[in-house]
C-alpha cells in the first residue's frame, strides 16, 4: 500500500487537470515523500500563466469529501447565520476545516490540499500526528514551493487538525513555510486533548471513528463520493474491515494505555523553541477542552519574534469561514505571502472579541497576553457559607470568632453525582473577566485519589446561567478547568500563579483522609459581568452539565451536548467512589484567581 500504482483504478493514472469555474484544477497530483510513498494532492490555482502564494494544508478528512454531506448539520447552520460564505461561492469545493478555493483563487492564491498518509487518496500506515505525518507536511510545503505555478511562498491555514499538524512542522522549520494561520488547534497532545489535568478525554472516542476513519484510505465504495468527479473520497479501492485496521494505528487504545505524558504525546506535540515562523493564532472562548489552550500557549510561548492573537467565540468551524474571519486570514496572508500593504503592519498584537453576559460581542485590541493592566484578584472560599469571598481578607479571619479558633471548615460531595457551589454576593459594579484562570484547592479524599472538575459560571438576577455558543457546545459555561489530585505534581519552572502547569509524569495517590493543596489550571475566558449577576464556581467530580433549556444546535449534533460536548470525562473506582471534602480557612487558603480588568480601561 506504499506505491503509486496502488492509486491507479483498472490501469490508469488518477491524475489529470481541467479549467473550470474560473480556476485551474489540477487532481490527484503525486507528491513523493522522502521514502519513497507518494500522497496525492489537489491543486486550485488562476488558470493561465503566473506565479502565486500557496495556501496549503494537509490532513485526514480526504480533500474530496464534501463538507454539506460530512457535516451538513454544521454546515446548514453556519450558512443560515452567516449567507456571505455562500455569496461568492458556489461551496463546491468546500471541504471540513480548510479554505474555499472559490474565495481565494480569485484573490491569486494557489490552494493546495494534500491527502495525508493513508487517508483519502493517499495510500500508506495512517498514523494521525505522528512524526512520519509532520515529515510528509514538511515534505509537501517544499513541494509546493518547488511548482512552476508557485512563487515560492507556502502558507498554512486551516481549523483544528489542520492548525496542530501546523504548531508541528513549524519546528522541523521547512525552508519555505512563510507564515501560517493555526485555528484553534490543540499544542499539547496530552494536556489539551487526551488527558485534561490528568483525567482521560472522552473526545477521541468520538472523533477517530467518526471523523477520520470513514475517510481512511481503502474506504472506496462504503465512503463519501466527491461531487466534481463522481469517485469516492476515500480512493478507488475498498479494502475489508480487517485490511483497514491493519493499516492504521489504533489512536484510542494508544492513548488508554498511557495515562501519563511520555515520548509518545511529546513527538505529537509543539516545540515552542523551534516555533519562529510569523503566524496568527486563533482561539475561542468557547473551545474548553480542545480549541483554545494551545494557541494562548502557542502565543505566549512560541519563539517566534512576529505573533499575533485572535480570540473569539461561536463554534469553531463558523468564525473562520464568514467575513470576519476570511477578511483577516486574508489580511495576514496578504502582507506575509504577497507582500501586500494589508494595513498588518499597524495590528495590534492581540484581537479580542470581549462577550458581554447580555449577549452583546464588542471588539477590543491590546498589545500582551495576558493584558498587563490585570488585577489579579483573589476569590476566597467560605466553605461554611458556600461564600466566594473578594480579594482582602481570608475568610479564616472573618470567620474566627463565629467559629474554631484555627477557622478551618470543610464541605464535602460525593463524586457520584455531587458537587459544591460557591457563590459571591450579587455584584455592586460591572466586572470584566479576561485572562487565564487559577483555583487553588485545599482537599481530601475517603479514596486514594480524587477528581476535581472546577467550572466558573455566571448567573443572571433571576438564577438563570450566562452560557455561550462555544467550539464544540452550544451551551458552554465561562470556565473551566480539570485535575486529578494524584496528578497534583507542578513543574515548579513553568508554572505561573495564573496557570500551574502538571508534570504528569508519575501518580501521587492520596492518604484518605489527609488535605492536600491542589492548584488547578482554568483556560482562558472573557466576560463582562453586570451588576446585580453573580459569579460563582462549582467543585465536582464529573463533567458540568447545563440545566437550562438547550441550544436547538446542540439537540441536531452527533455527539454529547449537554456543556462539554465531546470533551467529556472518564473517572476511575478511585476518584468515581470518593466522598470529597474542600477545606478553606486557616491553614487552607482555597481560593479562585480571577483576571479582573479593571472598569475604566476595560473599553
Amino acid at each position: 500500500m506504499e506505491h503509486d500504482s496502488d492509486h491507479r483504478a483498472h490501469g490508469e493514472d488518477p491524475a489529470r487537470s481541467e479549467a473550470r469555474d474560473g480556476m485551474r484544477i489540477d487532481r490527484q497530483v503525486p507528491i513523493r515523500m522522502d521514502d519513497g510513498a507518494v500522497l496525492r494532492a489537489d491543486v486550485y490555482r488562476p488558470d493561465g500563466e503566473g506565479r502565486h502564494p500557496v495556501v496549503l494544508s494537509h490532513g485526514p478528512y480526504a480533500k474530496g469529501s464534501p463538507f454539506q454531506d460530512a457535516y451538513p448539520v454544521q454546515w446548514d447552520a453556519m450558512v443560515t447565520e452567516f449567507p456571505e460564505i455562500t455569496r461568492d461561492s458556489s461551496g463546491r469545493y468546500q471541504a471540513w476545516e480548510v479554505v474555499d478555493p472559490e474565495r481565494w483563487v480569485p484573490d491569486g492564491y494557489a490552494v493546495v490540499r494534500v491527502d495525508s498518509r493513508g487517508s483519502g487518496w493517499s495510500p500508506g500506515f495512517l498514523d494521525v500526528l505522528s512524526p512520519r505525518e509532520t515529515r510528509d507536511l514538511y515534505d509537501c510545503v517544499e513541494w509546493a514551493a518547488a511548482q512552476p505555478w508557485s512563487t515560492g511562498r507556502v502558507g498554512l491555514c486551516g481549523i483544528s487538525y489542520y492548525a496542530i499538524n501546523a504548531w508541528l512542522v513549524a519546528g522541523l522549520q521547512p525552508p519555505h513555510l512563510t507564515a501560517m494561520i493555526p485555528w484553534e488547534g490543540v499544542a499539547d497532545f496530552y494536556r489539551d486533548a487526551g488527558y485534561h489535568g490528568g483525567i482521560p478525554s472522552e473526545f477521541s472516542r468520538f472523533w477517530y471513528p467518526g471523523e477520520v476513519l470513514p475517510v481512511q484510505y481503502g474506504n472506496g465504495e462504503r465512503s463519501f463520493t466527491d461531487p466534481n468527479t463522481g469517485d469516492s473520497a476515500a480512493g478507488p479501492v475498498t479494502l475489508t474491515e480487517e485490511e483497514l485496521a491493519a493499516a492504521r494505528t489504533d489512536v484510542i487504545a494508544e492513548m488508554q494505555r498511557r495515562p501519563l505524558d511520555d515520548t509518545w504525546y511529546r513527538e505529537r506535540s509543539a516545540d515552542w523553541s523551534k516555533i519562529t515562523v510569523p503566524f496568527l493564532s486563533a482561539a475561542n472562548w468557547g473551545g474548553q477542552g480542545l480549541h483554545s489552550r494551545g494557541n494562548f500557549e502557542g502565543f505566549t510561548q512560541a519563539a517566534s519574534e512576529q505573533k499575533w492573537l485572535e480570540v473569539h467565540g461561536l463554534e469553531h468551524w463558523t468564525m473562520f469561514y464568514n467575513d470576519y474571519g476570511l477578511s483577516l486570514q486574508k489580511r495576514f496572508f496578504g502582507h506575509f505571502l504577497k507582500g501586500e500593504d494589508t494595513g498588518w503592519e499597524a495590528e495590534p498584537r492581540v484581537r479580542m472579541q470581549v462577550r458581554h453576559a447580555d449577549g452583546i460581542v464588542t471588539e477590543r485590541f491590546e498589545n500582551e497576553w495576558p493584558l498587563a493592566r490585570t488585577k489579579w484578584t483573589p476569590f476566597h472560599l467560605d466553605t461554611r457559607g458556600s461564600g466566594l469571598v473578594e480579594g482582602g481578607a481570608k475568610v479564616a479571619e472573618r470567620a474566627e470568632e463565629d467559629g474554631p479558633a484555627s477557622g478551618e471548615h470543610g464541605v464535602s460531595y460525593e463524586a457520584t453525582g455531587g458537587d459544591v457551589t460557591f457563590w459571591t454576593p450579587p455584584l455592586d459594579r460591572e466586572v470584566e473577566i479576561t485572562g487565564p484562570i487559577a483555583a487553588k484547592l485545599f482537599v481530601s479524599s475517603s479514596t486514594s485519589d480524587a477528581d476535581l472538575f472546577t467550572i466558573v459560571r455566571v448567573f443572571r438576577p433571576d438564577g438563570s446561567e450566562v452560557v455561550f455558543r462555544g467550539a464544540l457546545d452550544a451551551n458552554t459555561p465561562i470556565g473551566q478547568g480539570w485535575l486529578r489530585a494524584s496528578h497534583r505534581e507542578l513543574d515548579e519552572e513553568r508554572s505561573l500563579p495564573h496557570r500551574p502547569y502538571h508534570r504528569h509524569r508519575r501518580v501521587l495517590p492520596l492518604n484518605p483522609g489527609e488535605v492536600y493543596e491542589l492548584d488547578i489550571e482554568i483556560w482562558p475566558t472573557c466576560v463582562v459581568v453586570p451588576p446585580g449577576h453573580r459569579i460563582a464556581l462549582t467543585v465536582r467530580s464529573t463533567d458540568y452539565e447545563y440545566g437550562g433549556e438547550p441550544h436547538p444546535l446542540n439537540e441536531r449534533l452527533p455527539y454529547p451536548t449537554d456543556g462539554c460536548g465531546p470533551c467529556t470525562h472518564v473517572n476511575n473506582t478511585e476518584t468515581g467512589s470518593a466522598l470529597v471534602t474542600v477545606h478553606s480557612g486557616g491553614r487552607y487558603d482555597s481560593h479562585l484567581l480571577l483576571p479582573v480588568i479593571p472598569r475604566s480601561e476595560s473599553g
